[in-house]
């Protein structure tokens, strides 16, 4: 298998072409079991994967100990490769409602102190607000984790889901490392501004949603029931009508990864990894089973017919339902 590497930035890391993302093993998909996704970290970095991704707001805390955990317990060699990445800012209440941002200055550095204990780190890698505090600048946001890098807590800054705009007033506050946005074969919207934004001023992608949620994995189907603490049972991607549309698009999908001998998975992930070097995926893999499928695109080459077909089969905007309910898509500076 080979494994790609690419800078995050201009500034940053370098790091794997896949990064893990932890959020699925602590929230919002349903239940985890906690040996097989602190088994599926190591299975990560043993495969050269190096890029970590939490947000402290996962289960309030609970991901960044997981993710503690696994460091705490992995080989000495591959726990100094592991890079964080680290999202704050998004506010709960105790029974696990959002209720509002906080991008404070004051309120930065305190998340920080929080998140370095809970890992068992001394420094995060890459540090960013989960989504924009409307009653903060993005200046002062951003100038409080600067401020964190010149103590050494933090090595990089990063933003999260935000527009080109803000992206261009938080690079001409402190070099921006990498902005972690959702990017799939049907959530193509940043490639309209935000892309050209980020390539243009030398700043990395971390895609996230690479397989919608689990929409277009190939795994998902029709009559599946989710439990009531997965998000996805809110989501209006996997509603009614809305749900069957998708899936149609993804058997559409399923027929070119056939012909290509490699899963509905595999040929999504492989797509976003072509749309350039500047964008590292993450995958949402739950289970060592799951993150070998994943791994696997690492080795799809798609050609141009290949390109083709796939952009029929699934063409932008495609996709039938927002990618969040709709109070939470008010709050993504990334759709304004």
């Amino acid at each position: 298998m080979t494994m790609r590497t690419r800078t995050l930035g201009t500034t940053g890391p370098h790091t794997s072409a896949l990064g893990l993302g932890c959020m699925g093993m602590s929230a919002l998909y349903g239940d985890a079991d906690r040996a097989e996704s602190i088994a599926t970290v190591h299975a990560a970095l043993e495969a050269g994967v190096t890029l970590l991704d939490t947000g402290d707001f996962y289960a309030m805390g609970h991901n960044e100990m997981l993710i503690g955990e696994a460091l705490r317990t992995a080989p000495a060699a591959l726990r100094e490769q592991a890079l964080t990445s680290v999202k704050f800012g998004a506010l709960r209440d105790p029974e696990g409602n959002w209720v509002g941002y906080d991008g404070r200055p004051a309120a930065v550095k305190n998340f920080a102190a929080y998140s370095l204990q809970r890992l068992g780190v001394d420094h995060i890698d890459v540090y960013r607000i989960a989504r924009i505090d409307p009653d903060v600048p993005i200046e002062e946001t951003v100038g409080a984790i600067a401020e964190l890098i010149e103590k050494g807590y933090v090595r990089h800054v990063g933003l999260s889901e935000v527009g080109a705009e803000t992206v261009r007033r938080a690079a001409a506050t402190a070099p921006i490392t990498d902005l972690q946005i959702e990017y799939s074969l049907i959530s193509r919207g940043i490639e309209r501004d935000i892309l050209p934004t980020t390539r243009e001023l030398g700043i990395g992608i971390t895609a996230y949603g690479v397989l919608s949620r689990g929409l277009i994995s190939g795994h998902f189907t029709r009559d599946r029931q989710l439990a009531a603490n997965d998000f996805r049972a809110h989501s209006p991607r996997f509603q009614g009508e809305n749900l069957q549309h998708n899936l149609n698009l993804v058997e559409a999908l399923r027929k070119i990864a056939e012909q290509k001998g490699v899963t509905v998975a595999q040929i999504a992930i492989a797509w976003v990894l072509s749309r350039g070097d500047d964008i590292v995926p993450l995958v949402g893999a739950r289970t060592r089973e799951r993150l070998g499928e994943s791994l696997g695109a690492l080795d799809v080459a798609l050609e141009a017919a290949d390109l083709a077909a796939i952009e029929e089969a699934v063409p932008a905007d495609a996709a039938a339902g927002d990618r969040y309910p709709t109070a939470q898509m008010a709050h993504l500076d990334s759709e304004r």
